[in-house]
This record gives C-alpha cells, structure tokens and sequence, in this order.
C-alpha cells in the first residue's frame, strides 16, 4: 500500500527525481542572485570621469563661497572703517551666503552624490535643510535688494540720505530681510505642505500651490521688481544728470577757447545745480563718476542675480501649478546655479571697493 500511495515506483527513482529538483532550484537561486548581484553591482559602478569633474566643481564651488563670504567677514569686523552702512549690509550678505555654504549645500551635495537623488537622512534632518535652504536664500536675495536700494537712495537723495538716516534704513531692511525669510521658510514646519515622503525617500520644497505661489514671490519675484526698477531709476537719474551738467555749465568762451589752443591742461568749469556750488575739471564731475560707478556695479549685481536664480524659481513655480514632471538633472542644474550667486555676490560688491582690496592685503601682511 506504501507503494501504491507512493508517487515514485522506486527509491532510486524518488532519489534521481529529488536530485534533479535540488539541481534545478540551485540553479534557479544562483540565476536570481545573479541578477540580483550583477543589478546591485550595477548599482555600485564607479562614477565617470565627467560626473566626478561636476562633483569636484561643487565641492570647489562650496569650500570658495565659505571661505570668500568668511574672509569679508574677518574684514568688516576687523577694519573700524567698515563699522557703517553700506557694509552692515554687505555683512548681513555674507552672513547669509556663509549660511547656504556651511548648512545647505553640503547636504545638497550628499543628496546628489545619493542613487536617484534620494533622501536617506531622515525626515527631521530634511526638514532643517529645506528650512535653512529658504531661510538662507531668501536672506540673500533680500540683502541684494537692499544694497541695490541703499545705492539708489545714495545716488537720488543725497541730501536727504544723511548718515543717520542711512543707518537707521539699513538696520531697518536688514531686520525685515530676516523676518520675512524666516517667515517663508517656517511655514511648512507649520503645517503649510509637505517637504519629506518616506515612501518614495524625497526631501523637496513644499509642493502646496498656495504655498509656492507665496513662498517664490516673497523670496524672488518680488525682490526682482525691486531692483529692476531701482536700477531704471539709477541709469535714469545718472542720464538726467549728465544732460544737466552740459546744459548748466558755465564757460566763458573766449577764454575757453585761448585755453584750448595754449595748452591741453584741464579747465576748471564753473557749475551751479540744485543750489549746490562744485567746481569741475573737463570731463565728469565726482557726483557723476558715483552714479556712473553706482549704476555700473548695481546692474551687474542685478545681472548675475536673475541668470544665477530665474530658471530656478520659474520651474518651482511652474511644476506644482502644471504637474510638469520636470528631469531631476534639469532640477539639480537650476539649483546649484543659484546656489553659485552666493559666490558672486561678494566679487561684485568687493570689485567696486578698493578699499576692501586693501583691507584684505591688510589683513595678511599685518600677521607677518
């Protein structure tokens, strides 16, 4: 009866018979480790040559904004001269620049340098990142605001624009700058949207339509119509200035003229403007030359902050509204190209200041 219950005629055939089922499960579990292996291997493949120059420039990129924004640092603090406005504003810019480069784009590189750009620090770690990523950002761009605006008031009203009234309005700015980048960058920890998906391990801005709206234009666009009309303003004025010093100048022409052929020298040119008495060589007046300077380095500064952030924001603002599904890469480009106007940003200011030029030589030879 065993027998005929049994589903093998013979022992020999049940041994062959669980032989040959052995063989072919380890062969089916050596063909899956395999696969398993050979996608796990594929996971570990060493990066390429092109993908470690992009990470050495982010690296690069990183360690110069610290080091840069804590060198203007070391020197407003050390100089007395540069204990005033405009460079409490220029600090409150490198404050915040040392910021992104100390506290958010470290963990933006660990982030890129992760499978799928995913997020693998945890949720309370994601969270302080995207919070000092706003706070950070929108400080930034708010301080170049205010220096644009600071040169505008310098340049329109200068009588008005007293010393003191200089250092209340920059204390002013500079209070409202934090205030509302702290104000945009809290409220998701608040409950406004959500930055972290344990799921899918994401760690993102707030993708809450209400949010993004608000959130890109109070950090961006309109801190954008801030200073293209502030810079309109100045090369207005600096245009209306120059056609009224050749209007109003004042020059006895049969002198002008005996001079012209004597000699090459500089004349002195009597001008009289807003009640206010300069004397001037041939050429521009001091007045001039600043708003000319002033026009110069605010356009730049201006330049640089809406290629280095515009295809940023213009994505964050579009993809939540349009559910665009936009390439990661495409996502990663546009934030480390804003992330590099934290770099810019203390050339420009520093490029149109000789003195900083010598402070920081300064600063180096008086150790020795």
């Amino acid at each position: 009866m065993a027998e005929t219950l049994s589903p093998c005629s013979s022992r020999g055939q049940c041994q062959a018979s669980m032989g040959t089922n052995t063989s072919s499960a380890s062969m089916d579990t050596n063909a899956s480790s395999s696969v398993v292996g050979g996608s796990a291997w594929r996971g570990r493949e060493p990066f390429s040559v092109f993908t470690v120059l992009i990470l050495t420039l982010l690296v690069l990129l990183t360690v110069a904004t610290f080091l840069w924004n804590l060198l203007v640092l070391a020197t407003i603090l050390r100089v007395k001269a540069f204990h005033r406005v405009p460079h409490n504003l220029v600090a409150s810019t490198a404050v915040s620049d040392v910021l992104v480069a100390a506290l958010v784009m470290p963990l933006s590189l660990v982030k890129e340098l992760s499978a799928g750009r995913r997020w693998r620090l945890g949720r309370e770690l994601c969270l302080v990142w995207v919070c000092f990523d706003v706070l950070c950002c929108t400080a930034s761009i708010w301080n170049v605001t205010a220096i644009a605006l600071d040169r505008y008031w310098s340049v329109t009203r200068q009588l008005q624009y007293t010393l003191l009234a200089r250092r209340r309005i920059s204390n002013v700015m500079i209070a409202l700058t934090w205030l509302l980048s702290a104000a945009i960058s809290l409220a998701p920890l608040l409950g406004w949207g959500e930055t972290y998906s344990p799921e899918q391990e994401r760690c993102q801005l707030s993708q809450d339509p209400s949010y993004t709206i608000v959130s890109t234009g109070g950090a961006f666009y309109l801190p954008l119509c801030v200073v293209l009309f502030v810079y309109w303003k100045i090369y207005k004025a600096s245009k209306f200035h120059m056609g009224g010093r050749r209007r109003n100048a004042v020059v006895p022409l049969p002198q002008a003229a005996q001079v012209k052929e004597a000699s090459q020298e500089p004349q002195m040119v009597f001008t009289a403007r807003r009640a206010a008495i300069t004397f001037q060589t041939d050429g521009e007046t001091w007045r001039e030359q600043k708003e000319k300077k002033a026009a110069l380095m605010v356009g730049i500064l201006i330049g640089v902050f809406v290629l280095c952030w515009i295809p940023f924001f213009i994505t964050e603002l579009i993809s939540p509204l349009c559910s665009c599904n936009i390439p990661p890469v495409w996502k990663s480009i546009f934030l480390w190209l804003g992330y590099s106007n934290s770099f810019f940003n203390p050339l420009i200011y520093t490029a149109f200041n000789k003195n900083y030029n010598n402070a920081f030589k300064n600063l180096f030879v008086k150790q020795r």
